[in-house]
Parts: C-alpha cells; structure tokens; sequence
C-alpha cells in the first residue's frame, strides 16, 4: 500500500506572491521577496561565503525542479539552479491572511483560515493591562517584563538577569501572531514555564492569537542561550485537516518536528521530535525504511527560518539548503517504489529583506514517485487533495489533485 512523505521546509519561499504588497517588514512591502533566488543570487555573487563557498548547489531537489518552481512563481532565474527537472514540479500560492506557522500549515493541510488573526501593536506596552494582568496572576508573579515586539536572543540578554533576580516572567510578540513567554530553565523552572503557557494559551487562542510559544533558556547574564526545549501552544484548527482524513481512515499518521504543536496533536498518531533539524532528518530516514504501509509522515524542518531566516544570515541559511539538499539524497534512496514524497515551504523569509519577519511568497511543491512534468500554479490547499488522492483516502477540503 502506498506511503506519502509531506516535508516541510520551513520559510523556503519563492517569491511572486500576488498580494505580496499587502504584506510588510519594517514598513516595506513584501513585493519582490524572494527567498531562494536572492539567496542563489548572493551566493553567485560571492556574498554567503561564511562557512561555504560559491554558487547554490542543490542537485537533488533542482533536479526535481526548484529552479523550474522559482522560474515558474517569480519570474526570476536563479544561479546555478537550472536543471531539467526530472520530477513532478510547480508553485502554490496562499490564500490566508496570514504570513505565519499556523496559516501556511493548515493550509497544505487543506484548511485556509477562515479569520483574521489578532496582532499585538509595535507600541510600548504592546499588551493590554487586562492580559498582562492575568499572566501574572497565572505565573504566582506581581507583574511580567518585556511586554513589546522583541528579537527572542535580544530580549533575553537585555532582561535575562532581571527576570532571574524578580522571578517575572519575559513576555513578547513579534509581527507574528504570537505570544511569547521566556523564562530560566533552572532559576524559574521548565515545567513552572511549560504550565504557565499551557495556562494562558485558552486566553490567548480566544482572542484568536495563534501561538503561545515557551521560549526557556539557560545560562548566566552575558551569556544567556535559548535551550531546544520550546512548546508551541497553537489554536486548534477549525475543520479536520489532513491529518484527521488520513487517521479517520483507520491509517498511521507520524508527525516530525513541530508538526504536534500546529496541529495540537490532532490526527496525530506519534510524534518523533529532536533537538535539531539534524536529529528530525535521522528520524525522517528511520520513517522511510519503518513507516507503516499506507502511512503520512508530516515533517518541519524549522532551522531555515528560526537560525538563519529572522536572523536574516544569508550564509547560514545557504549551508542549511546546502545541508538539507544532500540528505533529500539520502532519504529519496532510501523509498520503497509507490511511495510519494513532496517538498514544500509555508511562507517565505528572505533572509537578504528588510526586518526579521517572515514575507509573503509562493512555495515549491517538488514531487518523487509521481513522474516528471509541471503541475503549475496550484493552491495550498491542493497539497492536501493530491497527498489524500495518493493514499487513496477521502479529502473533505477546497483543495484539487494535481495528480
């Protein structure tokens, strides 16, 4: 019985989204971004030399057809990425309001979000007095530090020692829609912290913010470091998604990364997390030889956007493509024939625009085990219905087969 692989390369985006202009990062619009081809072109140019050297070399997933896909969604021809594609490539496009997690994941999975997400203002406090009192509460505190649209590595070397001397939780948000809670693993403790957000995450998923997100970290002050044991407390989905048709049709379903905490847990059948996209890739190689027939393994590879993409370090995020593209290798030799692996992002983040946020893109969608040829433009959401289709499950969403 066939398998689906669905793998997620986290803010790989493409560029030419067509309401790219709605979007923005520090007042600029997101017209333009493109995350591939202006990391391709700063290679070709000599600027993303630290740690590598040269052109953008991904010959396996180009020979799928990543530079037909950006070629395809932008226009644009980026270096060093002109294969024949070999596979089964195009471009999709979103239709959710948001630029985020949540909004480009359910939507491959078949559900768009049906509402506006609720931002925090870029002000100073960023949140309402009835909300910070209230998380106070919750954490035993008299009050919370931070309260403002911060960097998380910035936040905490600014408040880490104050938080260690009050007990006051750091809390912050960004131009996602996102709570954030940042506390000490030893000094406040990470179940205290992993309690508190699961505390006030009704609060927050009610006002329709997305995430509370527990962002613990250890250390002394001046040398602070975010530790790999983040909690994601996401709103639930609004309709079934994917995952949900796959398990209601009695199949196995295998969540890598942070899959669980998108989807909080629903439709999940076992969750195989780690400390680095590293340690989710041997979990990813351990899925191709033992998944069940007949299976959806759902994957995030997320160091794309947390380490290189907001920290906007072309470099490094070309040594993570670098690195990803010659373990993709790995993993395609290692399917059994009729099994369906696809590639894709959930947004874009162009490490070369202005801010640290995410930007509005289109995404590859790069296909093993279905032939070769362009499938074109399609939707998020027909990620799903083509994925369902191949596994032979019924698909309850928007979304058409492009198989």
């Amino acid at each position: 019985m066939a398998r689906a692989f669905l793998i997620v390369m986290d803010s790989v985006g493409c560029g030419g989204a067509p309401d790219a202009d709605a979007f923005f990062n520090a007042g600029v619009p997101d017209t333009g971004a493109n995350t591939l081809f202006h990391i391709a072109e700063a290679c070709a140019s000599g600027h993303a030399e630290t740690g590598r050297s040269g052109p953008l070399t991904m010959p396996v997933l180009d020979g799928l057809g990543l530079g037909a896909a950006i070629r395809l969604a932008s226009g644009a021809t980026a270096p060093g990425l002109g294969a024949s594609p070999q596979g089964l490539w195009g471009a999709a496009t979103e239709v959710s309001k948001g630029k985020d997690t949540p909004s480009g994941h359910w939507e491959l999975a078949g559900v768009p979000v049906p509402w506006d997400w609720h931002y925090f203002p870029d002000a100073r406090p960023s949140f309402p007095s009835d909300l910070s009192a209230f998380v106070a509460t919750a954490a035993g505190t008299k009050g919370i530090l931070g309260d403002c649209h911060a960097s998380g590595t910035e936040i905490i070397a600014r408040l880490g020692e104050e938080h260690m001397r009050t007990g006051w939780p750091i809390c912050y948000t960004s131009a996602d829609s996102v709570f954030q809670i940042a506390a000490h693993e030893d000094s406040f403790g990470l179940d205290r912290l992993i309690a508190l957000c699961r505390a006030v995450a009704p609060r927050l998923h009610a006002m329709k913010v997305g995430r509370v997100i527990a962002r613990p970290f250890v250390g002394e002050p001046g040398a602070f470091t975010r530790t790999a044991n983040r909690r994601d407390f996401a709103i639930a989905p609004p309709a079934p998604t994917l995952l949900d048709w796959v398990s209601g049709a009695g199949r196995m379903t295998h969540a890598v990364g942070k899959i669980g905490d998108i989807f909080s847990m629903r439709g999940v059948g076992k969750l195989h997390k780690g400390k680095s996209d590293a340690d989710l890739f041997e979990h990813l190689m351990g899925l191709a030889g033992e998944a069940e027939d007949g299976s959806l393994t759902f994957a995030n590879f997320v160091e794309f956007d947390s380490l290189y993409g907001h920290r906007r370090d072309v470099s490094g995020y070309a040594r993570a493509l670098e690195w990803f593209d010659a373990a993709a290798g790995r993993f395609l030799a290692a399917l059994r024939p009729g099994d369906l692996a696809l590639f894709t992002a959930d947004h874009g983040n162009d490490p070369t625009w202005s801010g640290t946020d995410h930007t509005r893109e289109r995404v590859p969608v790069l296909v093993h085990g279905a032939g070769a040829g362009s499938m074109g433009l399609v939707a998020f959401t027909d990620i799903a219905a083509s994925i369902a289709a191949h596994l032979d499950v019924p698909a309850e969403g928007p979304g058409r087969s492009f198989l």
